[in-house]
């Protein structure tokens, strides 16, 4: 049986359409499209349901899946033999880390766009979204959450704590009442989350701080938060090492309005012995050792 096919049918039945698993692929949605006919016409059965949102597993697709699971794992682990049989020729291959938006884009892409200058055979993609990427799915090899992971084969460990901070722009605050305590939180406007699309109760803040009697601007991106902020339009809860460093904002009721959180990072557990992905591991972890001070700034003798 042809593992290509196989390896398509995975990537499907993760993606759920044609376009997002040629995505995952990097091929054509035709390509995806005639190996999963030929797959079919092996089997002998259709392992998908076409819908008007995509591609469902027929009872035949998921009896079919943990077997092919299976076979990916057994891949990896040919791929992590090759790799440290091949150690002196270098990195190489595509390693993908998912992370949290404003993390991913502010501390980590310079780190990881330097890492592969030195390693011209190795590709990274970086996925900094604001959403959760699953590594059962094999949406990301690494993947930095909010959330410890509770369930599946993989490897956990606690990268770096983080602070957020009330944030105001400062000719905005100038105009508007002094804000000295939280019952002042009322005469302002604030700039948050959509609640009904939060990824992660760990993003609730504002409603500990005080319920606004109105959201003036409200995003899924923090840094379309962070420029709604910086712009005027009303207070919101930011990572500090993404406010800190703009002199247009400060800090709004610093004692109190103070948050830590905490990034997990996380790999399946056949990943380990992978070269490429244990050495961007290490590097994630030096990373998050070197930025600490603009992680925590407080922590650090900050402002």
């Amino acid at each position: 049986m042809d593992w290509d096919n196989l390896r398509y049918f995975l990537e499907l039945a993760r993606a759920g359409t044609l376009a997002g698993a040629a995505r995952r692929a990097g091929v054509e949605h035709t390509t995806v499209a005639r190996r999963i006919q030929a797959l079919e016409k092996q089997m002998g059965a259709p392992l998908f349901a076409r819908e008007s949102a995509g591609h469902r597993l027929t009872e035949a697709g998921r009896q079919l899946l943990p077997a092919v699971e299976a076979m990916e794992t057994a891949v990896l682990g040919v791929e992590s033999s090759a790799e440290a049989h091949s150690a002196d020729s270098g990195l190489s291959g595509l390693v993908r880390v998912g992370a949290t938006e404003g993390f991913g884009t502010m501390i980590l892409a310079p780190h990881l766009a330097r890492f592969t200058l030195g390693h011209p055979g190795l590709s990274i993609d970086l996925l900094a979204l604001p959403r959760l990427l699953h590594l059962s799915r094999r949406e990301a090899d690494i993947v930095i959450s909010l959330e410890r992971p509770t369930r599946g084969s993989v490897i956990v460990s606690r990268l770096a704590d983080y602070t957020l901070c009330l944030y105001g722009q400062r000719e905005y605050l100038a105009r508007r009442p002094l804000v000295t305590r939280r019952e002042d939180l009322r005469h302002h406007a604030f700039v948050n989350y959509v609640d009904d699309l939060l990824f992660t109760k760990e993003l609730q803040f504002v409603d500990k701080l005080h319920a606004p009697e109105r959201f003036a601007f409200r995003s899924t991106s923090i840094t379309a938060q962070y420029e709604a902020v910086r712009t005027g339009a009303g207070l919101g809860v930011l990572p500090a090492f993404l406010a800190d460093r703009d002199p247009v904002l400060t800090r709004v009721l610093p004692q109190e309005a103070r948050f830590t959180r905490t990034f997990w990072m996380s790999m399946p557990q056949e990943a380990k012995q992978l070269a490429r992905i244990q050495a961007v591991w290490n590097l994630l972890k030096e990373v998050a050792q070197k930025e600490k001070a603009l992680l925590q700034p407080d922590a650090q003798g900050g402002r």
